[in-house]
């Protein structure tokens, strides 16, 4: 198994420096309707960044020169600050999560989002990049289209990167670091050469995603990548270093509650396969403490346990593929 991790090392991670901004406008006319990307924010509360992420790749990757980006999308997933406003204002196209699939009822989460914006976007290659980055550099973008541009057989693209936490260079991975890693070393070895599992920028081919389940909740990078491998097979994932990402950090309990819907999206699939969401977990809490008038009181928080299905499987999707190209 690790020499299979070292090969896939060498064969499926590369730099974002590989991949210029001419060979990728190459190689995306080469490839045309197949090669069409639409660029999706995630964002909730995000009015201090989106706004600064969205004019980047509007002023370097959708100009005339170079229209590399057909399509960029900000996902309001029920901000109460300005975050549509300052999207909107910087080109982004807008759109609220529960104006996609109205009829099915909206549950909180990331997962929730990616999943509705298959139904809220038309290109061929899918590019998600979270909206609370700071410095932000449009490598992000680039590096993670240059494998799904240039080499056929790549199915999804994981950005891999430092993460400073404070004034360390390092360290900002705490989750991965203390829950995904060893999950996938002990039961997904084969993805274990991957530097950042749950980083929220990644690209695929609609082709891949749309056969894949979306935990709603924060298990939605570690499940769609244990999918991937099962779908698509090892060599046709791999991840490209982007240098640095800088972002907000989430307090210690929140970290806590990322890593009880991660553990319960890598126990669904060790313990029935792929899309499950009933079982053990089926209504799965996590009570925390916090010290209040001089004592410790529970906070009980519910887990994330609902998956959404293949979005291929809703009755709706064939027409909005059919009506729905990049723009």
């Amino acid at each position: 198994m690790l020499e299979e991790v070292e090969t896939w090392l060498r064969r499926r991670s590369w730099h974002a420096d590989r991949w210029p901004p001419a060979r990728l406008l190459a190689a995306k006319r080469a490839a045309g309707a197949a090669g069409s990307v639409s660029v999706v924010l995630p964002a909730l509360n995000e009015e201090a960044t989106v706004g600064r992420i969205v004019e980047a790749i509007r002023r370097e990757l959708m100009t005339e020169a170079l229209p590399l980006v057909d399509e960029l999308v900000v996902i309001d997933s029920g901000s109460t600050d300005r975050t549509s406003e300052v999207a909107r204002e910087a080109g982004a196209k807008v759109t609220h999560r529960d104006e996609i699939l109205p009829r099915l009822p909206v549950v909180s989460g990331k997962g929730e989002v990616l999943w509705r914006s298959l139904l809220a976007t038309g290109g061929e290659l899918v590019c998600f990049v979270d909206a609370d980055l700071r410095e932000f550099d449009t490598r992000f973008v680039t590096g993670i289209l240059g494998p799904l541009l240039t080499e056929p057989s790549v199915q999804l693209v994981k950005a891999m990167y430092d993460r400073p936490l404070g004034e360390q260079p390092a360290g900002g991975g705490r989750v991965t670091e203390l829950v995904a890693r060893p999950l996938l070393n002990l039961h997904w070895p084969r993805l274990a050469g991957f530097v950042q599992p749950l980083g929220g920028e990644y690209a695929a081919r609609r082709s891949l995603l749309e056969q894949l389940p979306f935990p709603v909740g924060y298990g939605v990078e570690l499940g769609l990548l244990i999918d991937a491998l099962e779908t698509a097979g090892l060599d046709a994932l791999a991840q490209v270093d982007v240098g640095v990402r800088h972002h907000r950090h989430q307090d210690g309990q929140a970290l806590g509650r990322m890593a009880a819907a991660i553990y319960r999206t890598a126990h669904t699939r060790l313990a029935a396969g792929p899309g499950a969401a009933e079982g053990r977990f089926a209504a799965a809490s996590l009570t925390q403490y916090e010290r209040v008038d001089g004592e410790f009181a529970p906070r009980t928080h519910e887990v994330d346990v609902l998956e959404r299905p293949p979005v291929r499987e809703l009755p709706e999707y064939p027409a909005h593929r059919a009506r729905r190209p990049a723009a």
